[in-house]
């Protein structure tokens, strides 16, 4: 008897975490659906967690097995957590084509390229109400206001019902750049009956409404004119909206404009090509810098996160590119620190106070708006596409949780779907089965699985320190000349004259020393026995037991 047909839902990354967004939709019989993806985003590693690794990626091993029945990728926004892995997965998942929108495409163009990948699969879409076929599926890009140029949310049409797939968003009349949201728009779409809105999550816990990018121009203007000294200012490189907010209020102040930052002035760049910015003050180069008085300069700079590299941190441990930040000068954060990342921020916060520089950080909100709906635009959103279902995503657990609770007291029916949770909305919205979820580490140019150990081996010898230790033995079997020990990462030790590499090392000789001679012909012995005796001394000595790599010889 054949399979009903059915369609699904499913979050591989984005759905319990802010970032790494990757979901997944199918109609069709089970095990035969037809799929579409949407968004294949990037997290970003810290030294906590992922010591040395450039880039994290939603795992597709679940989507992989299944790759010949994708019928297409659609990118609903520009923002790293959304575009940011198309070029290091399309080899895994090799869809016969990547749709966006004008200033999407152009950047999934570009994450293409570096990655190797055919960029001639990237087509550019026009927005709703044009619409593109994909199987069984017709999308249509929806424009919404956010925090950067051209995002969409997705109407999805299928031969079960409609979903309306919101991505990020905001509700903004006056985004400066960008679209302005479209209620009608919303109405119209949900007129025709919606099964599931699966829905932005990041700020149901903010109880006020959204405000809008215009209304940061005052608040702005007043505070470069009020400083005596230069202002630098830091935001999110993609959000344009805030770049030209921040220009324009510097400019209206008398000061001339710097843009420091490659991601910076990549995006501008593409802002202008892709014709969503019609205007912008000028912009010095930095060598011109030099010849502008330090009350009539204002800085754009990368790095609102607290990256390393980044031009931001760059100035608060010094300088950058010749610009130097003297007392009297101010430094504003104009963004959100996105959780995490708050070591980092505090770490230029200190550094520009221990220098007399004023920063003014995100705390009271005057200089942000966030790109995302609180509470009470979620409660709009609902109301004007009015779904049976509400599947919160793009957030933390406890904020799918929350966002559900709030589904659930506006008469709708909300359902928790973390990543991994398959959705049946074909009718009554309900989980009926798990994919397995995870994470892939981009490092160097390699691409790695969390479960082959690379990452925590680091963790542990960052933890625990390290041993190398090794071991000849001679033709007869015996072992020969001493053991050689060299640590890393091990503080070493008074207790022991010599320290603590030849502590271990008269240890492990007293060990091997003391062995029978079948143990002594077995490696796997004699790597128990290094082991034993590295800890033992280690943990006596320092109060550590360190990873120990054990090299054997053995002359035939």
């Amino acid at each position: 008897m054949a399979k009903p047909d059915r369609l699904i839902y499913l979050a591989l990354g984005g759905a319990g975490e802010i970032g790494m967004n990757m979901y997944v939709y199918g109609y069709g019989p089970q095990d035969a659906e037809r799929f579409i993806v949407v968004d294949c985003g990037v997290t970003f590693p810290n030294m906590d967690s992922s010591p040395g690794v450039d880039l994290i990626v939603p795992d597709p091993h679940w989507l992989q097995a299944r790759a010949d029945r994708i019928e297409a990728i659609f990118i609903t926004h520009a923002h790293e957590d959304h575009v940011g892995a198309v070029g290091h997965l399309f080899p895994r998942l090799k869809a016969p084509v990547i749709y966006a929108r004008r200033f999407t495409a152009a950047h999934a163009k570009l994450k293409m390229e570096r990655a190797g990948q055919d960029t001639t699969l990237v087509h550019q879409v026009d927005a709703w109400p044009r619409t593109v076929e994909a199987g069984p599926f017709t999308v249509g890009f929806l424009p919404v206001s956010h925090s950067i140029p051209e995002a969409s949310s997705l109407v999805i049409d299928t031969p079960a019902g409609r979903i309306v797939h919101s991505a990020d968003f905001k509700i903004d009349a006056t985004p400066i750049v960008g679209e302005p949201f479209q209620p009608e728009l919303f109405r119209e779409v949900g007129a025709k009956g919606v099964k599931a809105l699966i829905c932005d999550s990041t700020n149901v816990f903010v109880s006020h409404p959204g405000r809008s990018e215009a209304s940061l121009s005052e608040a702005l203007g007043a505070v470069m004119r009020e400083t005596k000294g230069m202002v630098v200012a830091t935001t999110f490189a993609s959000n344009v909206a805030r770049l030209k907010t921040l220009a324009e209020a510097g400019q209206a102040a008398g000061r001339s404009v710097l843009v420091l930052g490659r991601a910076m002035r990549q995006m501008l760049a593409t802002a202008r090509t892709a014709e969503v910015l019609d205007s912008f003050p000028p912009v010095l180069e930095p060598q011109d810098a030099a010849d502008v008085a330090r009350g009539k300069l204002l800085v754009l700079a990368t790095g609102s996160q607290g990256e390393r590299r980044a031009a931001s941190a760059q100035l608060a441990a010094g300088s950058y590119q010749g610009i130097e930040l003297k007392p009297g000068d101010l430094f504003l954060f104009s963004s959100k620190t996105i959780p995490g990342n708050e070591v980092e921020v505090a770490r230029i916060l200190n550094q520009l106070s221990e220098r007399g520089i004023r920063a003014i950080d995100d705390t009271d909100g005057r200089y942000h708006v966030s790109g995302h709906p609180n509470r009470p635009d979620l409660v709009s959103m609902h109301g004007l596409i009015d779904p049976v279902t509400v599947i919160p995503n793009h957030g933390e657990h406890r904020h799918l949780t929350a966002h559900a609770e709030l589904a659930r007291e506006l008469g709708r029916k909300g359902l928790v779907a973390a990543n991994g949770a398959i959705v049946d909305v074909t009718d009554e919205a309900r989980i009926v089965g798990h994919a397995e979820t995870g994470r892939l580490y981009l490092d160097g140019s390699t691409m790695i699985g969390a479960m082959e150990g690379v990452v925590r081996d680091r963790l542990r010898m960052a933890l625990r320190g390290h041993l190398a230790v090794s071991v000849i033995f001679d033709e007869e079997g015996r072992p020969m000349g001493g053991v050689w020990v060299e640590g890393l990462g091990l503080p070493d030790t008074r207790r022991y004259p010599d320290g603590l590499a030849a502590a271990v090392e008269a240890a492990i000789d007293q060990s091997l020393g003391r062995a029978k001679r079948s143990d002594l012909a077995d490696d796997d012995a004699v790597e128990r026995m290094v082991v034993q005796a590295s800890n033992r001394i280690c943990m006596d000595l320092v109060g550590k037991k360190p990873v120990v790599t054990v090299m054997i010889s053995r002359l035939d």
